[in-house]
């Protein structure tokens, strides 16, 4: 009879991407190089200027391109060998895809994609050279970036609570859980399982019952928790 492997959740944030190269909208007091997140990561922005949009997502997407998987995306591949691992995250690289992780769900879209104006079920992989002004959907309208703006609801949310109330176990890595409404998603998760924060910085979670704290970045702290694990 076959062994019905374990459910492992993982939401990850910024952190863990920034191990990669990836500057965070955080660590640069809302500015990420020159652009005010204000005119270029909101429907306003879009609205105003959709030139300075693409620019700024264009080059996004080339520095996400450079990056490369670092050890703790590269654990949690690892963990699928005894576990069934299903990562929730923020990020909207492909760092977790690259590094092998089979099921990931992009709650604030996805940087390689683009999709349609007028029908956001209309999504395309992104063209090498990134999206220009006068590119245009099936429908006749301009693509922008598959990306949940700052303002915009979060498609997948209701989702990701459904995910996390399945887990056995559930990691939390490179986010701080103060960003709603993702910071919410450990509300669903059961009060009796097991629960992992990776981070190396203070942070407030009192109340939370059965939560392990590593203090080390996710590159070191995953893969000594997924090290456990997989004993």
């Amino acid at each position: 009879m076959k062994q019905i492997k374990q459910k492992v959740v993982v939401f990850t944030g910024a952190g863990i991407s920034a191990e990669s190269g990836i500057r965070t909208f955080r660590d640069s007091d809302g500015l990420w190089e020159e652009y005010n997140i204000r005119d270029v990561a909101t429907p306003e922005a879009w609205a105003k200027n959709r030139e300075l949009v693409l620019e700024f997502y264009n080059k996004r997407r080339k520095q996400s391109l450079e990056a490369k998987p670092n050890p703790a995306h590269k654990a949690l591949k690892d963990l699928e060998k005894k576990y069934d691992v299903i990562i929730i995250t923020q990020n909207i690289d492909d760092l977790h895809e690259r590094a092998g992780s089979k099921k990931v769900l992009h709650l604030h879209g996805e940087i390689n994609k683009c999709r349609s104006t007028v029908d956001e079920t209309l999504i395309y992989p992104m063209k090498k050279e990134g999206i220009k002004l006068g590119d245009k959907c099936e429908r006749g309208s301009q693509l922008r970036p598959h990306i949940v703006w700052f303002g915009e609801m979060v498609p997948m949310m209701d989702l990701a609570y459904e995910v996390a109330s399945t887990a056995d176990i559930f990691i939390v890595v490179g986010t701080s859980l103060v960003v709603y409404p993702a910071a919410g998603i450990i509300n669903y998760v059961s009060a009796n399982i097991p629960k992992y924060l990776i981070d190396p910085n203070e942070i407030n979670v009192s109340g939370i019952k059965n939560l392990t704290i590593i203090k080390e970045k996710a590159g070191i702290g995953l893969p000594k928790l997924v090290e456990n694990l997989l004993k």
